[in-house]
């Protein structure tokens, strides 16, 4: 979609500065989630961008997760597939890489148990779920 004196544009904008590298990498981020989805799906990926990455807040859709019984944190890093192998959960707990409602989580043998109100996990920076009973 776009003309070659159109990417000419960009990168004489880029290289003089007058545009910042993020916004013409949001723009063409945009334009290929519109080629191959929807600009729907464009608009909603943006925001979902901005919110975690740029605010760092907790995105509103995430997958949820219940908890009937009380499980060990690593067991269940693992059945969410949020981590790779039980080695690397214990890794990123002790680096404070996983954190449960906001809070980092050191306890490697931490037990979760069902709780009365929903709970958020988040492993990494990218990584989320919410656990309810």
């Amino acid at each position: 979609r776009y003309l070659p004196d159109q990417v000419a544009a960009v990168e004489a904008s880029l290289a003089d500065g007058s545009r910042h590298p993020r916004d013409v990498k949001m723009e063409l981020a945009r334009e290929i989630v519109t080629i191959f989805h929807s600009e729907e799906d464009a608009q909603a990926a943006e925001e979902h961008f901005v919110t975690v990455f740029q605010q760092r807040e907790i995105p509103d859709d995430m997958p949820e997760h219940r908890l009937t019984e009380p499980v060990g944190l690593i067991a269940l890093l693992n059945e969410l597939g949020m981590v790779s192998s039980n080695s690397e959960a214990r890794r990123l707990i002790q680096q404070g890489g996983v954190k449960l409602d906001g809070e980092a989580v050191s306890d490697i043998r931490m037990e979760m148990e069902p709780a009365a109100e929903p709970r958020v996990l988040q492993v990494g920076k990218r990584k989320f779920a919410r656990l309810v009973s």
